[in-house]
């Protein structure tokens, strides 16, 4: 069975809602034959990449949330994340865009290494004092880190057009799925979950995706095919 996951780096949900997910399938009776792909949501698409802002500004901005409003959502986070076992820093974090990080996700997923670079991406986003946004260095630190090449991962972002049609691609998906939110869980493209549900919630869409899976039907015929034997060669 497969799970897509659609997220951004800049959304805390998102970075909430994995937790509870992985929560969720490590403790699932079938977690070997389930195989986990993230794919590219950008929540502040053609933002430029100098554009970086405090986050709480961005809310009070985007929102229209005074900045008392700000900070106790913010405060709310740091305590859902809290509970999910995450670091969290609920002041002094800023904002900006993350094509160039889904470009290097994509990037990781070629190489095996998606995972850890994006649980890396979190960490920095959400933890950490130093910026991800507009950082190149910063980028590439994590990229070391998640062991890929540093210097091939310097090549993609050097490239702004590496892997940029993966990212919009993920991103046209999604809205063919009727993604207007992140995070959003797609199991076995049979369904949706949308949001940072409870892990009870994503047990219970694991177990019933599981058991309503729709068997493969194979067409039998006389067509000639290859096998362990290798392959029939037509008499003349």
């Amino acid at each position: 069975m497969r799970v897509e996951i659609w997220s951004d780096i800049a959304c805390p949900w998102c970075y909430v809602g994995k937790a509870r997910f992985e929560k969720a399938l490590s403790a699932f009776p079938h977690r070997g034959d389930v195989e986990v792909v993230h794919r590219s949501f950008e929540l502040d698409p053609g933002r430029a990449k100098g554009d970086i802002q405090p986050v709480l500004s961005m809310l009070t901005e985007k929102y229209g949330m005074s900045r008392a409003q700000a900070e106790a959502g913010e405060d709310n986070l740091g305590a859902q994340a809290a509970a999910e076992g995450l670091p969290y820093r609920t002041r002094g974090r800023d904002h900006g865009g993350t094509f160039d990080m889904h470009r290097l996700l994509h990037f990781a997923r070629e190489k095996g290494r998606q995972a850890e670079l994006l649980d890396l991406l979190y960490t920095a986003n959400f933890a950490e004092e130093r910026s991800v946004f507009g950082d190149d260095d910063r980028l590439l630190e994590l990229a070391t880190a998640a062991g890929l090449d540093t210097g091939a991962a310097r090549a993609v972002l050097a490239d702004p057009e590496a892997y940029a049609a993966e990212v919009r691609e993920d991103q046209r998906e999604a809205a063919e799925l009727g993604a207007r939110g992140v995070p959003f869980f797609v199991l076995d493209r049979a369904y949706g979950v949308s949001g940072a549900q409870p892990v009870e919630v994503f047990t219970q869409a694991l177990t019933r995706a599981w058991g309503e899976r729709t068997p493969l039907q194979t067409v039998e015929g006389d067509a000639e095919a290859c096998g362990p034997d290798g392959c029939p060669v037509p008499q003349t």
